[in-house]
C-alpha cells in the first residue's frame, strides 16, 4: 500500500495555500505597523506643535502662535482618524493569523496521515520480509528432513 498520489497532491495544496495565508498575514502585519508608525509620527507632531506654542508664548508674534495651533490641531485630527484605521487592521491582521493557522493545521494534519501511511507500509513491508524468511526456513527444514528421510531408507 503505497502512499497515494492523492495525499501528496493535497499536501501540496495544503502548502500553497499555507504560504498565500503567510503572505497575507506578514500584509496585514506591516500595514498595522505603517498606521502605527504614522500614529506616532501624528503624536510627535503634536508635541513639537506643544514646543513651539510654549516658546511662542513668551514671543508676541501671533503668527507663531497660530502656526503651533494649528499644528496641533492637524496632528490630532490625523491621530483621530489612524485609530479606526489601525483598529482595523489589527482585526485584519488578527483574522489572517487565524487564517494562517488553520491552514498550517491542515497542512500538518495531511503530512501526519502521510507519515502514517508511510509507518503502516513500513511495518507491512517488514511483516512480508519476516514471513518470506519463515517460509524459507520452513522449507529449509522441510527439505532436511526429506534427504534425512531418503538417507534413511537407502
Amino acid at each position: 500500500m503505497a502512499v497515494s498520489s492523492a495525499l501528496h497532491r493535497l499536501l501540496r495544496v495544503r502548502a500553497v495555500e499555507e504560504e498565500q495565508r503567510r503572505l497575507a498575514l506578514e500584509s496585514a502585519l506591516s500595514q498595522s505597523q505603517a498606521l502605527a508608525s504614522a500614529l506616532n509620527a501624528a503624536w510627535l507632531r503634536m508635541r513639537q506643535g506643544k514646543a513651539l506654542l510654549a516658546e511662542v508664548r513668551d514671543a508676541i508674534e501671533i503668527a507663531d502662535r497660530a502656526a503651533a495651533l494649528v499644528e496641533i490641531d492637524a496632528a490630532r485630527r490625523r491621530a483621530a482618524a489612524l485609530r479606526p484605521r489601525i483598529a482595523a487592521a489589527e482585526a485584519t491582521a488578527s483574522r489572517a493569523r487565524q487564517d494562517y493557522l488553520a491552514k498550517r493545521l491542515e497542512r500538518r494534519q495531511v503530512e501526519t496521515l502521510i507519515e502514517e501511511a508511510r509507518a503502516q507500509e513500513a511495518i507491512e513491508s517488514l511483516r512480508r520480509s519476516q514471513q518470506s524468511t519463515d517460509e524459507r526456513f520452513a522449507s529449509r527444514r522441510h527439505i532436511e528432513k526429506a534427504e534425512q528421510t531418503r538417507e534413511a531408507k537407502a
